[in-house]
């Protein structure tokens, strides 16, 4: 089953899908159900352990606040950076945890004295499915169990749960029937051929067996907004990124400095802006404002610094012909995610998995493929485009020092935009056989996730995590 562009692109908060979004979601689920059955009111305490990379780097990524804002029955998707910070801060002075309180038709919360340190970790211990383990358990006042829940984690905010013995808990249960179900790149260009489409009407068309045609324009239109706010978001900000590394926010600095020398969005400045764009959207990340996981919170400033260069300086957006900044969004976005959909099912996007070539690779072959399609390219040239984009991201580690999503982070979704935009003009500059498929490349990187030392993936145990440690000079 096709991965949907809206669960790719989900609207979620800081600064990690697998490590905040994921295990948030998780915690919100278990409660919900308890709400649902209940047997909310019979709960007198709580259980949760965290398993491998998520007790690993959770703390520089936010994961024991998020599982404890979960549990209150607060959503990545709704809460707001105010209330986490709000409900972070009467957390860690005391305050009692309110199990279930922001549950829709909850019937009041459950206050319990459940805190941080209270959250078993298990950094050696992974669960059979996935490194992001979770476990979560609910007893009544005689200590007896109420309900328990094994939940994965699994990157891009997706989380699976308890499945029966012998099935796959990655298995997609979506039953909508699509026009153009893929899998592979293979079937999707094959797909193309037949019916005379690109990739992005094929991914309309799909996208629109689960929805009206206007409500998936306007959830791409949603999307690229709360991308352009998270950009913009942060340009406002001051000082330095939270998480104890002291690392300087660049962007706003930039920004000044672009406007005063590029009034017009002049093409010999292209790489600047892109490097911004990608920039500002990670320190809104790292800060844990709202942002869009596209396809992981880690990588979430890919697609919109090269979606800003495909609505300021193609043909598309500024020639004599140009399109509506909608309709150039729109093809971005459902191109972009038709990849990233094959990517997800044939190989990972989560840096505990597979390291960071699932993450930071996958949203750079994402993103070129979506601006190879804005540029006018034929459905081989975006596929092309993707594949030399993640081609050139095999291999790439996960090691995020101090656990935060920051060093190397940041700067590598800028040099990830820019390769983005290169491969999908080295796409479209010629058009014939290429010697590496997308297929075999995302298939080069599962096996390379397979071989890499577990220290490599998002464990802050290996690589720049150990070589720089903390000695990061204060701003």
């Amino acid at each position: 089953m096709v991965v949907s562009v809206f669960d790719l692109f989900s609207i979620g908060v800081g600064p990690s899908s697998s490590h905040t979004v994921g295990p948030m979601r998780a915690a919100a689920d278990f409660v919900a159900d308890l709400v649902a059955d209940g047997q909310l009111a019979q709960v007198s305490s709580v259980g949760v352990d965290l398993y491998g990379s998520l007790a690993s780097t959770g703390q520089g990524h936010g994961t024991f606040t998020a599982v404890l804002l979960g549990l209150e029955g607060h959503r990545p998707e709704e809460v707001s950076p105010e209330t986490i910070d709000e409900r972070r801060a009467a957390l860690e002075s005391g305050a009692p945890l309110l199990l279930g309180g922001a549950v829709e038709n909850s019937p009041g919360p459950v206050e319990l004295d459940f805190h941080e340190s209270d959250i078993v970790q298990r950094p050696l211990t992974l669960l059979p499915y996935h490194p992001n383990g979770m476990l979560f358990r609910a007893f009544d006042g005689d200590g007896q169990l109420l309900a328990e829940r094994t939940a994965y984690s699994c990157g891009g905010g997706f989380v699976v749960v308890d499945p029966p013995d012998g099935a796959d808990p990655m298995a997609d249960d979506d039953n909508v029937e699509l026009p153009y179900p893929y899998r592979t790149a293979d079937q999707l260009m094959a797909l193309c051929a037949e019916h005379g489409l690109t990739v992005a009407e094929l991914a309309m068309a799909n996208e629109c067996a689960r929805r009206s045609r206007q409500e998936v324009l306007d959830g791409l239109a949603q999307i690229a907004a709360v991308m352009e706010e998270s950009k913009n978001s942060n340009l406002r900000r001051t000082g330095c990124l939270p998480g104890g590394l002291a690392v300087r926010r660049r962007a706003p600095d930039w920004y000044a400095r672009l406007k005063a020398m590029d009034t017009t969005f002049d093409p010999q400045y292209w790489v600047e802006w892109v490097n911004l764009v990608a920039l500002t959207v990670n320190e809104e990340n790292a800060s844990g404002g709202r942002i869009v996981t596209a396809p992981t919170n880690g990588a979430a400033g890919i697609v919109p610094a090269v979606m800003f260069y495909a609505t300021h300086y193609t043909a598309a957006a500024r020639g004599h012909d140009a399109r509506p900044r909608a309709e150039i969004v729109a093809d971005y976005l459902l191109a972009a995610g038709a990849v990233g959909a094959l990517i997800k099912e044939q190989a990972s996007i989560s840096g505990a998995e597979v390291g960071c070539q699932g993450e930071v690779g996958s949203a750079s072959s994402m993103a070129a493929a979506g601006l190879a399609q804005v540029m006018g390219g034929t459905a081989e040239q975006v596929e092309n485009a993707a594949e030399i984009a993640m081609e050139h991201h095999l291999g790439l580690t996960c090691d995020p020092v101090g656990g935060l999503v920051q060093v190397p982070c940041i700067e590598r979704n800028a040099i990830a935009a820019v390769t983005a935009v290169n491969a999908a003009r080295m796409a479209l500059f010629e058009d014939g056989p290429t010697h590496v498929s997308l297929d075999q490349v995302v298939q080069t990187m599962r096996a390379t996730g397979a071989d890499m030392s577990e220290k490599y993936k998002e464990t802050a145990r290996g690589g720049l995590a150990v070589s720089v440690g903390v000695n990061v000079v204060e701003c």
